[in-house]
C-alpha cells in the first residue's frame, strides 16, 4: 500500500525514539491508529478509558524518564480531554507532545460534526502548536514538535484533519522551497553554563553567608551528590519543595523534608531564619513561604531563565543544568566553620521525627490516615516509584513516605490536580516493568478516573493503589474551615467499597479499617502478583495540620465551628485529642 501521511507521523515519531502513545481510538484519528498499528512491533500504542489519563500518562512517562511523552486523541471531545493533563505537563515543565485529529480539511470551520478546530483551542498550553496541512508538510512539523517540546520543556501539539491523513505522501507536491530531506532528528543539547564571572559573584554572597538554607527542588533530582557537597561546604539545611522530594534521601543529615502547609516545622524555621537563600532548580509558587524581601540575599540556579528571580529577589542568578552548575560552583565556596544553623535544624527533625512516629502509630479507630503511610512507609523498596495525588492525601505522603536509595516521587506539583497518581502510576509501570510502583490517592481523586483500573488489567500492569478513604474533600473542607472562617459546605462524598468495585474490574481489592490490622494488609496487597486496591477507611475528622498553626489559622477554625460547620463537636474533640497526646 501506498505510504500515507500517518504512516509519516508515525515514522518520525520512531525517528525521535518514541516507544510508547497514550491514547484512545476514534473516528478522526483512524488513519493515524492504522499506522500505529502496521508499526505495533516498533511503537507501542496504550489505550486508555479516558483521554486525560492519556495527557497524565503522557506527562508521568516524561517526570520518570526524562523522555518524550506522547499522547493520542480524536478530534472535537476527544481532543479536548487531554487539557488538563497537558496544563499539569506545561506547568510543571515536562516534554510532551498531544497529536489530534480534525474533520475532514474542506468542513472546518462549517459547523460540522465534532467541529472544533483544536490547535487555536491549545494555544496557551503550547510551546509550539500547529495544524498540517498536507502530506509533504508532516515531516517538517512532526520533527518541529517533538524538538520543540524537548528543548523548551513543555507541550507541542499537532493536529491533521482525517481525510489528509490517509493521503499518500505521493500525491503531494512539495513547494520549491521544501526541499525533501531537509529536516534533522538529532537533538542538540546546550552547554547550559554560567560565566565564570557570574559563578565568582555567586559564590561570593554564599561565603559571605552565616546562616544558608538551600531550596531544591525538580530541577535538582538529578544532581544528589552536587547537592549533598554543596549543603556540607556551606553547613546548609536543605528544604525540599514536594516536586524536589526525591533530590535528597530524607534521612540525609542535611534535609529538613518538605515545605509550606505540607511540609516541616525545621523547614519553615529555616526559610524564617536564614540569611542567604540558595535556590536549586525550583520555582516554588507560595510565595508566603519563601523569607520575607530583605530578609536572605539570595542566588538561584535554574535551567531556564525565565524563572530566575520569579519568587524571590536574587542578586546572583546562574542559568544551567542544576548538577553541572552546583559541580562548578562547589571549589568557589569556603566552607562554613559555624555549623550551628544547621544543628539547629537537625535538632529540630530529631523532634519532628518523633512527632511523626507518634501520629504514624496511633491506634485509634477509626483509623488515622497516618498510620496508612507510616506502614506502607515501611514496606516501600529503595528503588519503589510513589505517585500521589492532591489533597490531604498530599500531606500524608510528604510527611510520612521517606525517600531513600534510588526511589522516585511525583505528583501534579503546580496544577495540582487531583486524579494524577493512577495514571503516573501507569506510566511508570509502562516505563520501568518490575519495579514497585504505587499510586497513593484519596478517595475524591481515585473515584474522578477510576476507570483506569481497566487499563491495569488489560496491560497487565503491576500497580498498587493504597486510597484513602475520609469519603469527604478533605483539603477543600479544611481550606473553607482554617482560611476562610465559614463551615464547610459541598464537601461531603457519597462513599464508594473501592475493594468491591477493583474486583468488578478484575483487581484484587482488600480493606483496612482497624490500624492493628494496616501493616499486615498492605503487605498482603504489595505481595499480590498483579494490580490491587486497598481502601482504608480513615478518619473523615482529623486534620492536615500545618507545621506552625498561626493565630489567625486558630481563629478562623474556631469560628467555622461556632457557624455550624457539621460534626463541629468531633472535630473540636479529634483537633484537642491529638494536641494532648503530642503534649504529653
Amino acid at each position: 500500500m501506498a505510504r500515507t501521511a500517518a504512516d509519516a507521523l508515525v515514522e518520525a515519531l520512531l525517528d525521535w525514539e518514541v516507544e510508547v502513545v497514550f491514547g484512545l481510538p476514534g473516528d478522526g484519528i483512524n488513519g493515524i491508529m492504522e499506522a500505529l498499528r502496521t508499526r505495533q512491533d516498533k511503537i507501542r500504542f496504550v489505550q486508555v478509558r479516558h483521554e486525560e489519563s492519556a495527557a497524565f500518562m503522557a506527562c508521568g512517562y516524561a517526570k520518570w524518564t526524562g523522555k518524550l511523552g506522547v499522547c493520542l486523541a480524536t478530534s472535537g471531545p476527544g481532543g479536548i480531554h487531554l487539557l488538563n493533563g497537558l496544563y499539569d505537563a506545561k506547568l510543571d515543565g515536562q516534554p510532551v507532545l498531544a497529536i489530534t485529529g480534525l474533520q475532514y480539511h474542506d468542513l472546518i470551520g462549517t459547523l460540522t460534526q465534532q467541529d472544533v478546530e483544536l490547535d487555536k483551542l491549545f494555544e496557551d498550553v503550547c510551546v509550539y502548536n500547529n495544524r498540517i496541512m498536507s502530506p509533504a508538510h508532516v515531516e517538517n512539523v512532526v520533527e518541529l514538535a517533538c524538538r520543540s517540546a524537548l528543548s523548551r520543556r513543555g507541550v507541542a501539539h499537532i493536529t491533521m484533519a482525517v481525510d489528509t491523513q490517509s493521503l499518500p505522501v505521493k500525491s503531494d507536491e512539495r513547494s520549491k522551497r521544501n526541499i525533501a530531506g531537509h529536516v534533522s532528528n538529532l537533538m542538540a543539547e546546550s552547554a547550559h553554563e554560567p560565566s565564570e564571572d557570574q559563578l565568582a559573584r555567586a559564590a561570593a554572597i554564599l561565603n559571605e553567608g552565616r546562616r544558608i538554607c538551600i531550596l531544591a527542588g525538580r530541577g535538582a533530582l538529578g544532581a544528589r551528590n552536587e547537592l549533598v557537597a554543596v549543603a556540607e561546604r556551606l553547613g546548609a539545611p536543605v528544604v525540599k519543595p514536594l516536586l524536589g522530594k526525591a533530590a535528597l534521601p530524607d534521612d540525609s543529615p542535611y534535609s529538613t523534608g518538605g515545605t509550606g502547609l505540607l511540609g516541616t516545622a525545621p523547614s519553615q524555621d529555616a526559610l524564617e531564619g536564614c540569611d542567604t537563600l540558595l535556590i536549586v532548580g525550583s520555582s516554588y509558587p507560595y510565595i508566603e513561604y519563601y523569607p520575607k524581601p530583605g530578609q536572605a540575599r539570595a542566588v538561584q540556579i535554574d535551567i531556564d531563565g525565565q524563572r530566575i528571580g520569579l519568587r524571590y529577589p536574587i542578586e546572583a542568578g546562574l542559568v544551567g543544568d542544576s548538577r553541572r552548575v552546583l559541580s562548578r560552583l562547589l571549589p568557589r565556596l569556603d566552607h562554613q566553620p559555624d555549623r550551628s544553623f544547621l544543628e539547629e535544624a537537625q535538632a529540630g527533625m530529631g523532634h519532628w521525627r518523633e512527632l511523626m512516629e507518634e501520629r504514624g502509630t496511633r491506634k485509634d479507630v477509626p483509623m488515622k490516615p497516618q498510620v496508612v503511610a507510616h506502614e506502607l512507609n515501611k514496606l516501600l523498596a529503595d528503588d519503589a516509584i510513589v505517585a500521589t495525588d492532591s489533597g490531604t492525601i498530599t500531606t500524608w505522603a510528604a510527611r510520612h513516605i521517606d525517600m531513600r536509595g534510588e526511589m522516585m516521587f511525583s505528583v501534579s506539583g503546580t496544577l495540582a490536580s487531583m486524579a494524577c497518581a493512577v495514571p503516573y502510576a501507569l506510566a511508570a509501570a509502562v516505563a520501568y516493568p518490575g519495579r514497585q510502583v504505587i499510586a497513593f490517592i484519596g478517595d475524591g481523586g481515585f473515584s474522578m478516573l477510576l476507570c483506569e483500573l481497566a487499563t491495569a488489567v488489560r496491560y497487565g500492569l503491576d500497580i498498587k493503589i493504597i486510597v484513602i478513604r475520609n469519603n469527604t474533600l478533605g483539603q477543600i473542607k479544611w481550606e473553607q474551615m482554617v482560611f476562610l472562617g465559614n463551615p464547610e459546605y459541598g464537601c461531603e462524598l457519597q462513599p464508594i467499597d473501592f475493594a468491591a468495585v477493583a474486583r468488578g474490574f478484575g483487581v484484587a481489592g482488600f480493606t483496612i479499617e482497624d490500624p492493628a490490622d494496616c501493616g499486615d494488609t498492605l503487605r498482603q496487597a504489595l505481595a499480590h502478583p498483579g494490580p490491587a486496591v486497598v481502601d482504608a477507611i480513615v478518619d473523615p475528622h482529623e486534620p492536615p495540620m500545618p507545621p506552625k498553626v498561626t493565630v489567625d489559622q486558630a481563629t478562623k477554625l474556631a469560628t467555622s465551628l461556632a457557624r455550624g460547620t457539621p460534626d463541629a463537636l468531633k472535630i473540636a474533640r479529634t483537633i484537642i485529642g491529638d494536641r494532648i497526646r503530642e503534649i504529653i
